[in-house]
């Protein structure tokens, strides 16, 4: 009789786990980068409260990642610049620069006293 109620605890716990996993599993960023990667879409993944994580971010398929620098402003410690750069320079193909415009103002969205520094070979587009 014991053992019944022991393993009906058992089954209990792994349903609560299998469960636990699986909306682990779809709330992942990682995850969610990826797909807007594949879909060609916008997300944007950033721990503002982690200066020392960079941000990541996929736009119409380009994947970009933004390492933040610490230095101050008058008034506290704020990210003061951020480097750009894509993981693949192939994915750049189609882009303008109001997609660059475009992303800069949403990094300024959520660090307003950043200096946006587009890395080789997004540089280019914005010189010429």
């Amino acid at each position: 009789m014991i053992v019944v109620h022991l393993f009906r605890i058992l089954i209990l716990i792994a349903l609560v786990l299998l469960i636990y996993t699986i909306v682990a599993y779809f709330r992942n960023p990682q995850r969610r980068l990826q797909i807007a990667k594949e879909n060609k879409g916008y997300y944007f993944l950033d721990d503002a409260k982690n200066n020392k994580k960079n941000l990541q971010f996929v736009y119409k398929g380009c994947l970009f990642e933004g390492e933040k620098y610490l230095g101050t402003t008058e008034e506290a410690f704020e990210v003061v610049d951020i480097e750009i750069t894509v993981q693949d320079p192939l994915d750049l193909r189609g882009f303008t620069r109001d997609d660059l415009y475009f992303l800069e103002q949403e990094i300024l969205i959520r660090y307003p006293h950043a200096n946006v520094k587009w890395k080789h070979p997004i540089n280019k587009i914005l010189i010429n």
